[in-house]
């Protein structure tokens, strides 16, 4: 046998990084600057700062947790090995839960931006039904199969790309620092960063693909942990771009009309659209937020599909899919008829939910594993327990703040 038949075959840095990447970055970036109105620029930047570090380390420790299994074993295997029963079904309600109300998200967003999109052809539709639209189409996708939406979404996310550079690049060479580092209405900002934290959180979740990467990698911590750091750090700077973008353009004022009209992708990207002088980079723009909403549904939902199937057992013929559709897609489908404008709600509720398997059960595991395997020579997460119990605290502030808010107990910008 050769040499290089006995070499193993290396795997790409940039592509585990582009997986963190890819997974991070989506339609929830519509929500951040509509969110981050009040406290503005500086202070959203310096939240998006540490939430990064947060849901960074709380990937780690998710990491550390799984370095002690072999490659392949879910998130459910590690909860119910280091956590128990209980943990077990605690966290997996919530991820169930976390991919059925971003579906419900996708829905309500799809349909925001299909009929801005359709406006501007001089078609008019109730939002309601383009969402039902958006939904019935991406949901045959998926139904067809696996293959088929890895297919499309690839194309998606090249065209993301390339939208995306051109219509934000175009955004940031017309940034008005005066709207940006002056900003004009009240002079209060601190006070609204509590209330937005939820979102900055559902804007850092990567977890699921933890796992993945080592099936991928093997029990190689240093090429995951680079993957990790790397692509979520892409995600920091392209959302830092995004608010540079959209509120060195867009005056703070105009985000109380935006609000209270909702906050959907379609009304934030109109508001950009009128002050984008080029039809053509409107277009571009448009087409990014489509395509946004489109593969950010179709990942979630792929996800959630193959969940169900196998909770409940459907297999894999046209009956089993069509069977396993109809619990995947119409609760959702359904509260976006009922519901059409709860993007911003719905992002709200999937970070109430994100906090305990992104941030609160990951610092446990990390934690448990320590005791169960303390002879082991792997990879441990700096810090100790102090930076466990930072992470556990940032999860429950996380999730404190969502309720505050939604009680009408925490101040937000209107």
């Amino acid at each position: 046998m050769s040499s290089t038949q006995t070499q193993p075959q290396t795997k790409s840095l940039l592509g585990g990084a582009m997986i963190i990447a890819g997974t991070t970055v989506g339609a929830g970036m519509f929500s951040l600057p509509v969110v981050s109105a009040g406290m503005w620029f500086g202070y959203s930047i310096a939240m998006l700062v540490g939430i990064w570090f947060c849901m960074l380390v709380s990937g780690l420790m998710l990491l550390e947790t799984n370095l002690h299994f072999k490659p392949g074993d879910s998130f459910d295997t590690l909860t119910k090995v280091t956590l128990g029963q209980f943990w077990r079904i605690v966290n997996g309600l919530s991820i169930t839960f976390v991919l059925y109300i971003l579906t419900y998200a996708y829905i309500s967003g799809g349909g925001s931006i299909v009929n801005h999109t359709l406006s501007g052809m001089g078609i008019h539709l109730p939002q309601s039904i383009a969402g039902l639209v958006f939904a019935l189409v991406l949901a045959g996708i998926v139904m067809i199969s696996t293959k088929v939406v890895d297919r499309i979404t690839t194309i998606m996310l090249g065209g993301m790309i390339i939208t995306f550079f051109l219509a934000v690049g175009n955004l940031l060479i017309d940034v008005d620092s005066v709207k940006l580092l002056v900003p004009d209405g009240e002079a209060s900002f601190a006070p609204y960063i509590l209330a937005a934290i939820p979102f900055g959180l559902t804007s850092f979740g990567y977890h699921g693909n933890v796992p993945s990467l080592v099936k991928y990698y093997g029990k190689q911590p240093s090429l995951i942990i680079k993957a990790i750091c790397i692509g979520t750090f892409i995600a920091l700077v392209i959302y830092s771009c995004w608010l540079v973008a959209t509120m060195g353009n867009i005056p703070r004022s105009q985000f109380n009309d935006i609000i209270a009209q909702g906050g959907n992708m379609g009304v934030l990207v109109g508001a950009l659209s009128d002050v984008m002088s080029n039809a053509w980079l409107n277009t571009m723009l448009t087409l990014f937020a489509n395509l946004a909403v489109a593969s950010s549904f179709l990942g979630v939902t792929l996800g959630l599909f193959d969940y169900l199937a196998d909770l409940f057992g459907f297999d894999e013929s046209v009956n089993g899919r069509i069977k396993t559709a109809t619990v995947t897609f119409i609760p959702p489908t359904v509260l976006g008829l009922l519901f059409p404008n709860g993007f911003l709600i719905a992002i709200g509720f999937a970070a109430l939910a994100a906090t305990i398997w992104a941030a609160i059960v990951p610092a446990m595991m990390a934690y448990k594993s320590r005791k169960m395997f303390p002879d082991e020579n792997s990879f441990r997460v700096p810090g100790g327990t102090p930076l466990v119990v930072v992470v556990i605290l940032f999860g429950v502030l996380t999730a404190a703040c969502h309720l505050l808010a939604m009680a009408d107990l925490l101040p937000v910008y209107k």
